[in-house]
C-alpha cells in the first residue's frame, strides 16, 4: 500500500510534468509571436509556469522524492500541438495554449479530489496553482479577442 508521502510525490511529479510541458510550450509560442499583441502576457504566463514548477519541485523534495526533470509524454504531445498550431498562425497557437491551460485546470482539480494528498499540497494547489491557471485561461481569451 502506498504511503501518503509516495502518493504526494507521484501526484506532485505528475503536476510538475504538466508545468514543465507548459513552460516548454510557452517558450515555443513566445518565439513565434515576437512583439505581437499579447506577447508580454505570454512572457508573464511563461514565468508563472516556471515558478509553479519550482514550487512543485520543492514540495516533491519536502516529501523525500526526486523531482521529475522532463515533461514526459504530455510535453511531447504539447510540443506537437503547439508546433502544428504555429504553422496555422497565432490564433491557432493561442487556442492550443488555452487547451493546455484547461488540461492544467483539470489536472489540479483531479489532484484536489485525492483525499490522501497532504494538506500543504492541497493548499498550494487550491490557493495558488489552480487560481493562477484559471487566470491564464482568461488572459489567453483576452489576447485572442485582440487578434
Amino acid at each position: 500500500m502506498a504511503t501518503q508521502a509516495s502518493t504526494a510525490i507521484d501526484t506532485l511529479n505528475s503536476l510538475l510534468r504538466g508545468e514543465l510541458a507548459a513552460t516548454e510550450t510557452y517558450q515555443q509560442a513566445m518565439e513565434k509571436v515576437g512583439n505581437d499583441a499579447g506577447a508580454a502576457s505570454l512572457r508573464q504566463i511563461h514565468s508563472e509556469h516556471r515558478e509553479a514548477a519550482n514550487a512543485l519541485r520543492q514540495h516533491v523534495r519536502s516529501f523525500g522524492g526526486k523531482p521529475d526533470q522532463d515533461s514526459g509524454a504530455w510535453g511531447a504531445f504539447a510540443k506537437a500541438v503547439e508546433g502544428t498550431a504555429t504553422v496555422f498562425g497565432n490564433a491557432a497557437a493561442l487556442k492550443a495554449l488555452k487547451e493546455g491551460e484547461e488540461h492544467g485546470v483539470n489536472s489540479y482539480e483531479n489532484a484536489l479530489e485525492d483525499e490522501d494528498l497532504p494538506l500543504e499540497c492541497q493548499q498550494l494547489i487550491s490557493r495558488t496553482l489552480l487560481p493562477q491557471t484559471r487566470q491564464h485561461i482568461a488572459t489567453l481569451d483576452s489576447i485572442m479577442q485582440m487578434q
